[in-house]
This record gives C-alpha cells, sequence and structure tokens, in this order.
C-alpha cells in the first residue's frame, strides 16, 4: 500500500484491518475492465450509499427537531449529491489513490464527479464492514464536520437569491431586493446575460449567466459578500 493510501487512512481516522476492502473502494470501473482479476468498488458504493442515508438521517433528525420531513429529505439530498460526495474525497485525499483504467486516466477520470463520489460512498462501505456501525457513525460525521454549517454554505450556493432574501428581510422588508437586466450580449444562439441586484438602491453585486436566472443568481451569489 502506497503513501497515499496512508495518508488516505490517516484523513479517516482509521486503519483497514482488511486493506483489500480500501483498495476495492478506490477501484474504477475502468481498471477492473483493464485488468479482470481486480474488483471494482460497485458493490461497496451500494453498501455506503445506503450507510450514509441512515447515518445523516439520524444526525439530520437530531440537528432539527421541528423540520418536517419535507426539509429533512432535502436536506440529506445535498449532503449526498455526487457534486457534495465528490467534495469530500478530494478533501480526504481519494483522488490521489483512484486506481482507475489508462483510458480513464487518460481523459480526466482522476477529478471527474461521479467517479469521486461513486468512491467515497465505496469507502463508507468499506469503513463499515472493516468496523462497525458506531464507528462508521462517527468517522462520517467527522469527515463531514460542522453539518449546520455544511448545509449553510451549500445552500447559499445552491440558492443564492433564496439565501440572500433571508438575510435580508427581517431587517429590511419583503420588498427591499430587487434585481436588474444591465446588459445582453452574444449572437442568439449564446446570449450573456449580466444582472445587478440592489439593496433599495445600493447595488450589492453583480453577475452573468447565459440566461437572466442564472445571472440574477450570480449576482445573489455575490451580493452576498456585501451584506
Amino acid at each position: 500500500m502506497n503513501d497515499a493510501f496512508v495518508q488516505l487512512q490517516a484523513r479517516l481516522g482509521h486503519t483497514f484491518r482488511d486493506p483489500a476492502l480500501l483498495v476495492c473502494a478506490l477501484t474504477h470501473t475502468s481498471f477492473s475492465a483493464d485488468n479482470p482479476d481486480a474488483e471494482n468498488n460497485q458493490r461497496l458504493e451500494f453498501l455506503g450509499d445506503a450507510v450514509l442515508q441512515i447515518l445523516l438521517s439520524e444526525a439530520l433528525y437530531q440537528l432539527f427537531p421541528e423540520e418536517r420531513e419535507g426539509p429533512l429529505s432535502k436536506r440529506r439530498s445535498l449532503l449526498v449529491n455526487r457534486t457534495f460526495l465528490a467534495g469530500l474525497a478530494r478533501e480526504i485525499g481519494a483522488d490521489q489513490c483512484l486506481r482507475l483504467g489508462r483510458s480513464e486516466e487518460k481523459t480526466g477520470g482522476r477529478s471527474r464527479t461521479s467517479a469521486l463520489g461513486d468512491a467515497f460512498e465505496a469507502i463508507i462501505g468499506a469503513l463499515y464492514l472493516d468496523s462497525d456501525f458506531i464507528t462508521t457513525r462517527r468517522l462520517v460525521l467527522a469527515i463531514y464536520g460542522d453539518l449546520a454549517a455544511r448545509l449553510g454554505a451549500h445552500e447559499a450556493e445552491d440558492n443564492p437569491k433564496g439565501r440572500l432574501q433571508e438575510i435580508v428581510q427581517p431587517v429590511h422588508g419583503n420588498n427591499a431586493l430587487r434585481y436588474e437586466l444591465v446588459a445582453i450580449a452574444g449572437e442568439d444562439h449564446a446570449r450573456e446575460y449580466e444582472c445587478a441586484v440592489y439593496l433599495f438602491d445600493r447595488e450589492l453585486g453583480r453577475g452573468r449567466g447565459t440566461s437572466k436566472k442564472l445571472a440574477e443568481e450570480a449576482a445573489a451569489r455575490a451580493g452576498l459578500a456585501h451584506v
């Protein structure tokens, strides 16, 4: 097992009794296609997905005692979507340990969101098999850290207009924000829109996008830094 695998275990806070589980968790289907004797991580991904769902469901249930099923499900989905899981995989250094086929490696598979998200779930499955549910809960929650902070940052990114409204409304009322289309550029088939968001008459931020909606979201994202 090379240094990257050793460092990954250090970041996980767990030294595998059965290192083959971790190796398997990091084995992409493209690697097993090139090396038929190598088991890929799809079965561990299946298991890890289920373990993550129950662990995060329990944690969110306790963290938000007043929330109903719908909001809890939405929060959980933010914490388990492929983009979020890929980010966690990079944080723990799993991207450096992925075992990829030659073609997948050459075409950027090591940074591919789907490969990293799948590997993260597989690692959770491997942790569960190598330890127990209580240990896995402790390790997973340590990786995620402050769930409320994670959700706050992710929800702001996912819905910047809603987040900006939540911040402004209690102080300035429902109608304090307005969005204004500033410019449209580009050919008909490749339009780019620029929008600005104002708090009354004060411009908070500007943003661009391929639609008016995306430009407004980019403006709100910029505005969040100035309220």
